[in-house]
């Protein structure tokens, strides 16, 4: 039962409403100074080291592009023009796939994979420096959670 007779099912509460503005302004605030840390620290950006280190964690040190979307979140246009740039640098290389002729393999390299430890120690001192400063765990504990439960498919 809702505390506010004049908000309809179809319409958010003022307390979502709330909720909401401030998760996407902590978001962007958050994302934007750990974006310029590592642009001070001379590396290139955050969705680098997300496609970096998810190409680290794969078995063999590859994915699909489609697993990379899903697994980064960027968009599908996007990313191709991303692991073009890292394909150039040295970090990424693409592969046939055999099973499939028009597929490819995307492959982290040495470079690659020293580049995203690289990186790693400018983004966890951001980390810290941005969120572990204001929150401790218990806090970072229940934001998780709650931020889990947005995550859930309906």
């Amino acid at each position: 039962m809702s505390d506010c007779s004049n908000v309809t099912a179809d319409q958010p509460s003022p307390s979502i409403t709330r909720a909401w503005v401030r998760l996407m302004r902590a978001q962007r605030l958050v994302l934007m100074a750990i974006e310029q840390d590592l642009k001070a620290a001379g590396f290139p950006p955050l969705g680098w080291y997300d496609v970096l280190l998810e190409l680290t964690r794969a078995k063999d040190g590859k994915l699909r592009p489609y697993e990379i979307e899903q697994r980064t979140l960027l968009a599908q246009h996007n990313l191709s023009r991303l692991i073009d740039r890292m394909e150039k640098e040295g970090f990424v290389q693409r592969e046939m796939f055999h099973e499939d002729g028009r597929g490819r393999w995307v492959t982290v390299t040495e470079a690659g994979r020293a580049m995203q430890a690289r990186m790693w120690t400018v983004y966890a001192s951001a980390l810290q420096r941005h969120l572990g400063a204001k929150l401790d765990d218990v806090h970072a504990n229940q934001l998780a959670d709650l931020l889990a439960a947005l995550s859930r498919k309906s």
